[in-house]
């Protein structure tokens, strides 16, 4: 039987917001997700920092496996992302039994798939390391991404919870959880690194430790407490087609969405490698972290969007998918123009967070190229990313998936190989495949949920 609690879900204040003023709903959600992903990404530059100071070989090493992480990450997002847009959806139409169906559905699958994940990579990493011609960083790659792999569950459940969490507008305590899995990873980075002697295979011990304990944080809110919105409940559970379907119908386009990014970041350490060597990897998966960290106001309003976006959806309120896209892409557009004007300016400066090292040093202009070759692709990021997550709100996460392959595989790698190989511009030239490629994919994703929206709108009518 619901308790009283549960009958007045509806009256949360998470619940309130999603479905009350679409662009205070934005900012609202945004804000809380903002600020943890920073904090997450600041962990990520001390962490490339303390790995940095091991030399160049040691950035190498964890640039060969980012790709893959890429690839667990993608997954992760994905499945969180179709638990979370199917969630809000029902929030919109109020069933909330629908809402407590797709939880657990959610929860099942990332067991599943995170299982199906860690058994094969972990034992054939270092044979696929060796291929993708790591040579005398073989080792210590493998070392580091055979730990990341073991806590593969770890990672797909702090996602998949989170993404819940935001879908019913609870931000904050999954704000919580991610601060503080990043600031306790910034304390035991350089604890396992070099008191404890373990080096690279330290960061990623410091790594999982830090992340099992705020998904526990986690597993206690969603799982033992349920003080939620939506109920967690696996007892009796069974697959049901209609909830596998509308959570697949956005998180397998989101999951192939996202790795089909991470294949293009693989092809573009490949032409690093070709053009520059292992040095090249080390520029471009040091220089991608502080491209992350730009992008981050876009990437918090996303998951704001694709909330707002559903839960308009499920209640027929589709004049506020206009209103919440154009109002996101504004302050997108505004917010990177200010990030990418700071990020030229003080480009050295924070390249010299990163080269401290005498060897390190040598990759130092390389860094600062990217860094401001990049500038100028944050602002059009605006389009693509806040229209992927109209199209996911809305339940067409295939839109989705065909504007990132379009952007990541037709454009982007293709361009950087010219542009680097065929004109010889060398690593200039990738940083410029990925600032043409990602423009003119924007653009495309802008038009077609410009379009997308005015039909659903039409078809209320």
């Amino acid at each position: 039987m619901m308790t009283n609690k549960r009958k007045q879900s509806y009256q949360t204040d998470g619940v309130k917001t999603l479905l009350g003023n679409p662009k205070r709903a934005i900012l609202k959600l945004s804000i809380p997700m903002i600020v943890a992903m920073s904090v997450q990404t600041i962990y990520s530059f001390v962490d490339a920092i303390w790995v940095s100071g091991l030399g160049p070989d040691a950035l190498s090493a964890v640039g060969f496996f980012f790709p893959f992480f890429f690839m667990i990450i993608a997954l992760a997002i994905g499945l969180g992302v179709g638990g979370a847009a199917a969630v809000s959806r029902r929030i919109g139409a109020q069933d909330k039994s629908g809402a407590d169906s797709v939880a657990a559905h959610s929860i099942v699958l990332l067991l599943l798939t995170s299982i199906s994940v860690t058994l094969p990579f972990y034992f054939m990493i270092g044979g696929i390391f060796a291929r993708m011609g790591a040579g005398r960083v073989t080792t210590q790659a493998t070392a580091y991404a055979q730990v990341m792999f073991l806590g593969t569950i770890i990672i797909f459940f702090a996602h998949v919870a989170s993404a819940l969490l935001r879908a019913e507008g609870d931000v904050r305590r999954a704000m919580y959880a991610m601060i503080g899995g990043a600031g306790l990873n910034i304390i035991l980075d350089p604890i396992f690194i070099y008191s404890l002697g373990l080096g690279v295979t330290g960061a990623a011990w410091a790594s999982i430790i830090s992340m099992t304990i705020s998904s526990s944080l986690l597993f206690y809110w969603v799982c033992i407490k349920q003080n939620t919105y939506v109920a967690f409940k696996l007892k009796g559970f069974h697959f049901k087609r209609d909830i596998l379907i509308d959570i697949l119908r956005v998180g397998l386009p989101a999951s192939v969405m996202q790795t089909t990014m991470a294949f293009s970041v693989f092809l573009l350490n490949l032409i690093a490698i070709r053009v520059a060597g292992t040095d090249g990897v080390a520029v471009f998966t040091t220089g991608w972290r502080v491209a992350m960290f730009a992008s981050l106001p876009l990437i918090g309003m996303a998951t704001a969007v694709v909330s707002v976006s559903g839960a308009a959806f499920g209640a027929r309120e589709f004049s506020k998918l206009n209103v919440a896209h154009i109002y996101a892409i504004k302050a997108g557009v505004i917010i990177e123009i200010c990030v990418a004007s700071l990020t030229f300016i003080f480009a050295p400066q924070i390249t010299s967070l990163f080269t401290m090292s005498d060897e390190a040093a040598r990759i130092s202009h390389d860094l600062i190229v990217f860094l401001r070759t990049m500038c100028i692709y944050y602002p059009a990021a605006a389009f693509g990313i806040l229209s992927s997550a109209v199209f996911q709100g809305v339940g067409k996460g295939i839109y989705s998936l065909c504007v990132t392959v379009v952007r990541t595989i037709i454009l982007v790698a293709p361009l950087a190989y010219v542009f680097a190989v065929q004109f010889n511009l060398r690593l200039p030239g990738i940083w410029w495949g990925i600032v043409t490629g990602n423009t003119i994919g924007g653009i495309i994703a802008f038009t077609w949920a410009r379009h997308t929206i005015a039909k659903i709108k039409e078809r209320r009518r």
